[in-house]
């Protein structure tokens, strides 16, 4: 398939833009780009009256998998109410653990579909889902489980992230020992040996657990030869981003009180920050991540959506781009790299996120002059296609 007419975003540098661009799509890779005048011949071309042309998107942190709704803690915490003030009170994580674990298979499964299809017509091509809603082997597995085979049901790849050091369980909740040694000797290597999980993630927060506890965690997964990410900085500084970038982390995320000594780190590691606006939205918070110190120190910036049901209920990556820019002074460029070339480095995959020769062929053709036009406005789709693996699986070219 030869698209020509295109105004191509290859997010190569920048925007990397071509105009008048044409793209060679062959066995399921990007063959060839560039202006369109120097297209290969032998093609049959496929005029795209000049729309643009992006990477497929991607979500490179969201919690789609789980079970009952948190939507009246949203009313509390508009009543004053802080986050940290329903988590110890039983509800938070807690409240989705005991839905999440009353609930079959099947139904979360269909939840998250119905989540999943609200990401995917907005040109999202791969997304990543966290386990951490079970917090006992039987229930984390089956979280797992249903994320890998929702990309048997819809044409998405699916990367997946075992998330046991999400809270502390009721059942232990006098045992913080006990529930480590659980989740870093029992239920990670079966994570491990069923090839459930991509990679292992924690969330390293006061509500949460601790920088020697997120340790064992990591040192566990190590051990098993699965890459690391953290959830880190989001509501006070532990340090957590330190000690991720001392394992080699993929990402951090949050990162609203992030410090200079952090930002150091996670730029010698090469790990990538990854800024959830939903969240900080939704919970009104005040201090931004520091994303003057990340764009000097050349830290690579994602950004994500975080669809949960407690913090950040957003379904919508096209509202997270605008989001970032509005919340966090991203630049529209910026935001675009954060759900393309940024997500895909987050998540270790270096086959796609741009529009290059040799790259997957996840493409989305939208119906907007510029590039910037897609962090722009709010409740607009302009999405006209998707390709994936070089064929069209929504809309028609």
């Amino acid at each position: 398939m030869l698209l020509t007419n295109l105004n191509a975003a290859t997010m190569r540098d920048g925007y990397g833009l071509i105009a008048d661009a044409a793209v060679l799509i062959a066995d399921g890779r990007i063959a060839w780009v560039g202006p369109r005048a120097g297209a290969p011949g032998g093609h049959e071309a496929v005029d795209c009256g000049g729309r643009l042309l992006t990477p497929g998107l991607i979500d490179c942190h969201t919690h789609l998998v789980y079970g009952g709704s948190r939507a009246h803690e949203f009313e509390q915490r508009l009543t004053g109410v802080s986050y940290a003030e329903i988590a110890k009170a039983g509800g938070g994580i807690a409240s989705t653990v005991r839905a999440t674990r009353a609930a079959a298979e099947a139904d979360l499964a269909a939840s998250a579909l119905k989540r999943l299809d609200s990401l995917l017509a907005e040109g999202v091509t791969t997304i990543e889902i966290k386990s951490g809603y079970g917090l006992d082997r039987e229930t984390e597995i089956s979280m797992l489980r249903v994320a890998r085979e929702l990309a048997q049901w819809r044409p998405v790849d699916v990367v997946t992230s075992y998330l046991g050091a999400h809270a502390l369980p009721p059942e232990f909740k006098e045992n913080r020992e006990a529930y480590l040694a659980l989740v870093c000797t029992e239920v990670l290597p079966a994570v491990a040996e069923q090839g459930l999980a991509d990679a292992v993630d924690a969330f390293c927060e006061g509500i949460a657990f601790s920088v020697a506890e997120t340790r064992r965690v990591f040192e566990a997964a190590k051990a098993l030869g699965l890459p690391v990410k953290l959830h880190a900085e989001q509501l006070s500084n532990l340090g957590g981003t330190k000690l991720a970038a001392e394992f080699g982390a993929l990402s951090v995320d949050h990162v609203e009180y992030l410090d200079q000594e952090g930002v150091d780190a996670i730029a010698a590691s090469g790990t990538v920050a990854v800024l959830l606006p939903g969240a900080f939205y939704y919970l009104k918070e005040k201090q931004a991540p520091p994303v003057a110190a990340l764009r000097k120190a050349g830290v690579p910036i994602a950004i994500a959506s975080d669809l949960n049901p407690g913090s950040s209920p957003v379904h919508s990556l096209l509202v997270t781009m605008n989001m970032a820019c509005v919340l966090f002074g991203l630049t529209p460029e910026e935001a675009l790299s954060g759900v393309t070339r940024n997500a895909a480095r987050a998540l270790g995959l270096e086959d796609r996120g741009m529009i290059a020769a040799g790259q997957k062929a996840d493409l989305a053709l939208w119906d907007a002059e510029r590039p910037g036009d897609l962090a722009y406005p709010l409740g607009f789709n302009p999405l006209v296609a998707v390709i994936r693996n070089g064929e069209v699986v929504r809309g028609i070219i």
